[in-house]
């Protein structure tokens, strides 16, 4: 290409407080990224507390990334009409308070809602946080910047789980479970406080008007599919569902059809129509989705696993994870220093084929060890799991945006931060439906599995056979109505008439406390034995997303997107200091096209 018809580097001096705004940008980043992955660890300490079924557990996660998603592409239009800097500071002391919220929601019900309300505060915020870096980084520096999206995002976003495990073992002043909204408090004081003083007010120089008929549209074809996903187990799978997962479709076509119009109207949709035209954008959006959705998804059925199958605290469980963590810093590093200069869209395949050797790992380390299965035999295929994400999630992004010229790229990055949030929330719908749906029928296997050793260990203790014979049906009863039931709180009968046989069955026998033992060890054998054999399938469903993960890949260009060198920057000079008042009326103009893509993971 023939650079020297471009337009000359700029002489303009860059933005003085321009690392201080990265800064944070970062720190907002980071409060999504952790508030989009620590429930995982977290959900069952709230069901014990709060209550709820397991579809509970899945809104908890579903509830944030769901009003995350619809609201995204909506945030980052009202920060070109109304100002980023200005539209940041409201979202992040939205953010901020309903974080606090949330820390003290005394119902399941309630938690949900606050959660889908820092959902909506969080799309507010994130738009604006990576216009702001274009708008104060000259194209030269760029790339520098942005380079620091990818290891810090993707720690944060596999870090939430082991922070989550260390912050409700600590229980800070009885706070339990609530301290991993509470931590949120003083992070946004933080953010908000350096928003103010660091970060310059930026608009875009034509602005768009809000398109609410297609926000209305995409959002309800979202909920009419993510919804019924969720609740549709628990409730049994009534009709209804299903009419709303298939009635998604249609609505998302009329979605379409009204972006189209709007666009020959002049006006301004909310997604440029010529993108899905572009085979490496509209495949991009299918691999984001898959990706996202196989990441997310796996990172809340694991913690769920380990915590609700074998039984661990969340410190262990939080632990656990982080394997996965160091090996997403050990994978982006490699893939944005090494490898993706030198083979380009391959690191991609390798990412997903890498990611899914180590889901495999993971399953078949649990077909060897069951439920007896320890942290240091899952840790090397944990890791071997965390390079691959961070092989794939380091140069996703700019991938995406290769095909889209420059007046589109706004509209590009909105929407694929949104289909990122979409691909999360479908992985939690649908990974842990799965989870759940399987619990019927490997607790009955494994509760066959565990009986004739129940029944050997009573008898010894000096009870009769056929007792024996009853308790172990009653175990199995038991646990599998635990592990299914809708209201954690409530005792279900079959496990009422399991304590009544055990003291029975106790008063009677020579060794009262054998008797006990047995009952107890056979109750978590059973447990963990069916949880370890669902996760081993819900592994190697992820395994099979991961397959059409790296045949999309083919869709995108061979290699990323490269910041033009020697595009002319607009940012403040150096002299100007921090923005006040007159920055925020006459500070950085910078066009819509100007936003791009953040490299977030997320639940």
């Amino acid at each position: 290409m023939d650079v020297g018809t471009r337009n000359p580097p700029s002489t303009a001096e860059p933005y003085r407080w321009r690392w201080a705004a990265l800064a944070v940008v970062l720190i907002a980043e980071i409060m999504d990224l952790l508030d989009s992955t620590i429930v995982g660890v977290a959900a069952p300490a709230v069901r014990s507390d709060l209550g709820g079924g397991s579809s509970a557990l899945q809104w908890l996660a579903a509830a944030y990334t769901l009003a995350f998603a619809v609201g995204l592409i909506t945030g980052g239009r009202l920060g070109d009409l109304f100002g980023r800097r200005r539209m940041l500071l409201i979202g992040l002391f939205g953010f901020t308070l309903s974080s606090a919220l949330c820390g003290m929601a005394d119902s399941i019900g309630t938690l949900i809602a606050v959660r889908a309300l820092q959902g909506l505060f969080a799309a507010l915020t994130i738009p604006q946080s990576y216009s702001i870096v274009v708008a104060v980084f000259s194209p030269q520096e760029r790339g520098k910047a942005f380079g620091a999206f990818g290891p810090v995002m993707a720690l944060a976003s596999v870090g939430g789980p082991v922070l989550a495990g260390a912050l409700i073992n600590a229980d800070i002043a009885g706070s339990h479970w609530r301290s991993i909204f509470f931590i949120n408090v003083p992070l946004g004081v933080l953010a908000f406080l350096g928003t103010l003083r660091y970060v310059p007010e930026s608009r875009a120089e034509v602005r768009p008007r809000l398109d609410l008929v297609g926000m209305a549209l995409v959002s309800a074809a979202t909920v009419l599919l993510i919804y019924p996903l969720v609740q549709g187990r628990e409730l049994g799978w009534p009709a209804w569902t299903f009419v709303c997962m298939v009635a998604a479709v249609p609505v998302l076509a009329l979605f379409w059809w009204w972006e189209k119009r709007v666009s020959r109207a002049g006006g301004s949709p909310l997604v440029v129509v010529g993108l899905l035209s572009k085979r490496a954008f509209s495949g991009s959006l299918v691999v984001g989705i898959l990706f996202f959705a196989a990441m997310n998804g796996l990172l809340l059925v694991f913690a769920l696993f380990l915590q609700v199958g074998l039984g661990w605290s969340p410190m262990r469980a939080g632990l656990e994870i982080a394997p996965i963590a160091f090996g997403v810093a050990l994978g982006a590093i490699a893939a944005g220093a090494v490898l993706v200069p030198r083979f380009g869209r391959r690191v991609l395949h390798a990412g997903a084929a890498v990611m899914a050797v180590g889901a495999g790992g993971v399953s078949l380390t649990l077909r060897g060890a069951g439920a007896d299965v320890g942290g240091w035999q899952l840790s090397p295929a944990l890791l071997v799991t965390g390079v691959g994400m961070g092989l794939f999630l380091s140069p996703f992004f700019d991938f995406a945006l290769a095909s889209v010229e420059e007046e589109e790229t706004g509209s590009a990055s909105g929407v694929l931060n949104a289909t990122q949030q979409l691909g999360a929330t479908v992985g939690v719908a649908v990974l842990g439906t799965l989870f759940f749906a399987l619990v019927g029928g490997q607790v009955a296997a494994a509760g066959d599995m565990t009986q004739p050793q129940l029944r050997d260990r009573v008898v010894a203790a000096g009870a009769r056979p056929a007792d024996a014979a009853s308790l172990a049906a009653d175990v199995n009863a038991c646990t599998r109505a635990r592990a299914e039931a809708t209201d954690s709180d409530a005792t279900p009968a079959s496990c009422r008439r399991l304590a009544e046989d055990a003291t029975t069955t106790a008063a009677s026998a020579a060794q009262p406390a054998g008797v006990r033992a047995a009952v107890q060890d056979a109750a978590g054998t059973v447990r963990a034995t069916a949880f370890a054999k669902i996760m081993e399938r819900v592994l190697w469903s992820i395994v099979a997303i991961l397959a059409l993960v790296a045949a999309a890949v083919f869709l995108l260009p061979r290699a990323p997107r490269e910041e033009d060198p020697h595009a002319e920057p607009n940012v403040p000079p150096e002299g100007a200091g921090p923005p006040g008042e007159e920055a925020q009326e006459h500070g950085v103009q910078e066009q819509q096209a100007g936003s791009l893509s953040s490299p977030s993971v997320q639940n």
